[in-house]
């Protein structure tokens, strides 16, 4: 064991390292368990030295006893004997094919039941021997079976101890190989082939002829120059059929070994007892077994678990992203379908405006209407454009024929309402449930390019025309380099202009859809002579065809006339269309008769852009550049121009609106003066706020009548002329004593004169002072009054006066007047009709007011009771002045009553004089109609 020991630890030859050592005491069993426990908790791989068939069986047992036999052991038992698995004995059971019994059988005749432990142990066994391949087999079994008797029988006749046990029935451990030994002596001595005993017993001769080889019954003998027998060791194991077999070849000799394998397939012939594999030198578990990997699923079962959940999970959230994103998508189609469909039901024609004639106020005039560009609801578009509204504003709109829409129409017209540019008009959407599709578009007030031409009422200088033809081309321009390459329908009709006079291009992206009506031949005199002579469909259209529409709609606005002016050629729409159709070197085009300054640069590009050949026009890119650099420094916009010409305008519009103010508030001033005149100062402010003036009643006022006495005979003796002279000198003076005692004049005709005090401005009971004094002026004016042509005649006057309740307001709208309406005015008359000449006749309420707040003030006298007309018989009195010492004021009381309604009348009043109150007075009337007739005789 020891030079095993010294073999393996070799460090120049192998690595092996022995953990522990230690030896097995059979006969104690528990000490042999502790051993095999203390090798369990250290090895796997076990080398252990046995010399006798029993101890080896007995190791074979304990190990099996001791759960040692697992795929994890290896046991290699070490051994010289040259029997490898076997034992030396006869005993009549199964042998190997050399004859020997193996080790797991028992050594008696009878089986002890521990058999089939000890072979399942000896198949984790493996056994290193010296080379015990016999060649001569049969010599071998028949030399087994025979040794012991031989050795009894003569020559050799020994029977005692010494030589074999009485008892024995096989060889001993040793035979086979003693035997070798006098075989190779007998080789040496045969080899001298001397009898001489002087030669034989000669170890000097006897020695060189020991050294050979030869195959014996322990195997292949080889003895070396040093009388050493050279060892042939042997791997063995068991094949599937319990025989040893030889596995690997080992010579150890003078420091040097030789190992050669006896085997191709490692797993099928060494380890095919261990599953094929070549078992560890630790174990997987560890020697005490607590550290063995969990199995891939207890240690990774929970994650794999988890991480599957996690998986599912991932894969149904993912599931539902793509589900979601498809569903998105699907909204999103159906939102952004939403956006572009109109539902036909919220396209609404607006209502016509009425005319209406509403009640004006007094200071307002006739309206007048100026002419203005800007199109109205009624008409004024083109015929092919309606006017409907949508979500409450006004938009244009186009019919087209139902057509079935594609996937990729609905996705373009989801992608033309997201075009935006200044000068595109917005495409709003497309109404498709009704019988006719419904394109529409944003509202642009001022019409199109073709109706604004058309009415040829407005006046565009060179830079507005520019900035025009500038807006069409960049709209042009931004068309071809988005998803629609080109317009295909550009006309003057379809550029529409908006309210600050920027030109936005519509009718695009319709090309799918066929108009409601069938375009005139007139509508193809802006379409390209490519297009016209049917080469190209609207979807093979180049972008070129754009370029000569424009060139065409840019002659309309340079010329100021519709596209070919028509109106002054001889030739037709179709013959011109034919004449473009054949072109040529000089094709028919536009005459370009400019009537304002235009750069000839413009001029140039536009005769550039209708170019017969599709490739000699510049493209929309190369015309906005050109555009561009023609654009004066000092204006940029039409814009800047249009408020350029605004601050030119203002310096003079400055002064002219001042000096128009000033005669404005002049004539306001002599309107007001003259209104005043005609109307009480607060119904002329009420009626000029255009607010309705009520009726209103007061409780007391002085009522004054006057008339010229023998009127008609003084009309008579005068001319028309003088008539109207000797009125205006009269009255003038007497509007001028009115105003020194604050009387209000309700009206004047012929020779009749109506005053009242106490209205509208109430002043308590100072009507009745103002009234009396103001009709002692008249008389005293009177009587220093001289007509100038007939000097010898004097005027007289007849006045009445009158005190009461009285009601006033305004009647008409055209010419309106200030009417008085009350008994007291009736019989304010009738004092005037029944006085006498230079004579003031009060009726008796007029004179006890008088005399009541007034007394001993003015000097009167009792006409007695007089029958008046409609009033029976009335006591009434005559003013003949001024009392003595009575000085002469015009002061006014400023107490003041609340106005008379139906609720308040005064208590004198009973119910018809209340009627008569509301009608009016109508002997004055008769008395007045009868004198305007003395006039118109005269």
């Amino acid at each position: 064991m020891d030079d095993v020991e010294a073999t393996v630890n070799d460090p120049d030859s192998y690595s092996v390292n022995i953990v522990w050592k230690g030896s097995l005491v059979y006969a104690n069993s528990a000490a042999t368990r502790a051993t095999l426990n203390a090798v369990k908790s250290r090895a796997r791989i076990i080398l252990f030295c046995a010399i006798s068939g029993p101890e080896k069986r007995d190791y074979l047992i304990k190990i099996g006893q001791e759960n040692m036999i697992t795929n994890d052991y290896v046991h290699i038992l070490l051994t010289m004997r040259s029997i490898g698995y076997g034992v030396q004995t006869s005993l009549g059971k199964k042998t190997f094919a050399n004859g020997l019994t193996p080790l797991w059988e028992s050594f008696s005749v009878n089986t002890d039941g521990n058999e089939t432990m000890a072979k399942k142990a000896a198949e984790k066994m493996l056994v290193i021997d010296v080379n015990s391949d016999v060649q001569d087999t049969d010599f071998l079994q028949y030399f087994t079976k025979n040794i012991a008797n031989a050795v009894r029988d003569p020559p050799m006749n020994c029977n005692s101890s010494a030589c074999i046990n009485a008892s024995a029935t096989s060889m001993g451990s040793y035979a086979r190989h003693l035997f070798d030994v006098f075989y190779l002596y007998g080789l040496g001595v045969d080899k001298l082939n001397s009898t001489d005993p002087l030669v034989y017993n000669n170890l000097d001769n006897l020695i060189p002829q020991l050294i050979t080889s030869f195959d014996g019954m322990t195997g292949r003998v080889q003895i070396s120059d040093t009388l050493y027998r050279v060892p042939f060791y042997q791997l063995y194991g068991l094949d599937d059929n319990y025989e040893q077999i030889p596995l690997i070849n080992m010579t150890f000799f003078n420091a040097s070994s030789q190992v050669s394998k006896g085997y191709s397939d490692e797993g099928r012939t060494v380890w095919h007892f261990w599953g094929g594999a070549r078992p560890l030198d630790t174990p997987i578990c560890g020697f005490s077994g607590r550290y063995c990997p969990v199995q891939f699923w207890d240690q990774y079962g929970v994650l794999i678990f988890v991480a599957g959940v996690v998986i599912i999970f991932l894969i149904c959230i993912m599931f539902i992203c793509i589900g979601c994103i498809v569903r998105n998508r699907r909204l999103e189609q159906e939102r952004q379908n939403s956006e572009w469909q109109i539902p036909s039901v919220k396209l609404i024609l607006p209502e016509k405006r009425k005319k209406q004639n509403s009640r004006r106020s007094i200071n307002s005039g006739p309206s007048t209407v100026t002419g203005d560009s800007k199109m109205t609801i009624d008409g004024g578009f083109h015929e092919n454009y309606t006017v409907q509204m949508y979500e409450k504003d006004l938009v244009l709109t186009t019919k087209h024929h139902v057509a079935p829409l594609s996937r990729e129409d609905k996705e373009k017209y989801a992608k033309l309402r997201k075009l935006d540019h200044d000068n595109l008009n917005k495409f709003i959407g497309l109404s498709i449930d009704g019988p006719l599709y419904v394109a529409v578009w944003k509202m642009c007030s001022r019409g199109s390019l073709q109706d604004i031409i058309s009415r040829g009422n407005f006046s565009m200088d060179g830079f507005f025309m520019f900035c025009i033809i500038r807006d069409i081309a960049e709209g042009v321009h931004f068309l071809h380099k988005s998803f629609l390459r080109l317009h295909g329908n550009l006309r003057s009709a379809t550029c529409l202009v908006n309210d600050s006079w920027q030109v936005k291009l519509a009718e695009f992206g319709l090309d799918n859809l066929l108009e409601e009506h069938t375009p005139t031949k007139k509508r193809m005199l802006w379409a390209a002579p490519e297009v016209l002579r049917g080469s190209l469909n609207v979807h093979q259209m180049d972008p070129s065809a754009d370029v000569y529409s424009f060139a065409i709609v840019a002659s309309e606005i340079l010329t100021k006339r519709e596209a070919w002016d028509l109106s002054n050629r001889k030739e037709g729409a179709d013959e011109i269309l034919y004449m473009i159709k054949k072109g040529g070197a000089r094709a028919i085009r536009p005459e370009l008769i400019l009537d304002a300054e235009v750069s000839p640069a413009l001029t140039t590009l536009v005769k550039d852009c209708w170019a017969e050949t599709p490739e000699d026009r510049p493209k929309a890119e190369q015309i906005c550049k050109l555009l561009f650099e023609m654009t004066p420094k000092a204006n940029t916009n039409l814009m800047d121009h249009v408020f350029n010409m605004l601050e030119e305008y203002t310096t003079t519009l400055e002064v002219d609106i001042e000096e128009r103010t000033k005669e404005l508030t002049l004539e306001k001033k002599k309107a007001d003066i003259l209104l005043s005149r005609m109307l009480p100062k607060q119904v002329a402010e009420r009626l000029k706020a255009g607010q309705t003036v009520e009726p209103e009643g007061f409780d007391s006022v002085t009522v004054f009548f006057s008339d010229v006495v023998k009127f008609t005979i003084l009309a008579s003796k005068c001319s028309p002329f003088q008539v109207v002279n000797l009125l205006n000198d009269l009255y003038s003076n007497f509007d001028t004593i009115i105003e020194e005692h604050g009387v209000y004049k309700v009206e004047s005709i012929g020779d009749g004169y109506l005053c009242v005090s106490g209205l509208p401005t109430r002043n308590g009971y100072a009507h009745i002072k103002q009234i009396v004094d103001m009709s002692l002026q008249f008389m005293e004016y009177c009587r220093k009054f001289k007509i100038p042509h007939l000097p010898r005649e004097q005027v007289e006057l007849r006045i009445g006066i009158n005190s009461g309740p009285c009601v006033a307001g305004v009647v008409g709208l055209s010419m309106p007047r200030y009417c008085l309406f009350g008994d007291t005015v009736n019989t304010a008359s009738r004092m005037e009709s029944n006085g006498k000449p230079s004579m003031i006749h009060m009726s008796e309420a007029a004179h006890s007011l008088l005399t009541s707040h007034y007394p001993h003030k003015y000097e009167t006298n009792s006409r007695g009771e007089v029958i008046i007309k409609g009033k029976g018989v009335m006591e009434t009195f005559w003013v003949l002045g001024r009392a003595d010492g009575a000085a002469e004021t015009n002061s006014l009381s400023t107490r003041t009553t609340p106005p008379v309604t139906d609720e308040n009348w005064p208590p004198n009043f009973n119910e018809e004089q209340r009627k008569r109150a509301v009608t009016p007075y109508p002997e004055r009337q008769k008395s007045a109609n009868r004198k305007m007739d003395t006039l118109k005789v005269i």
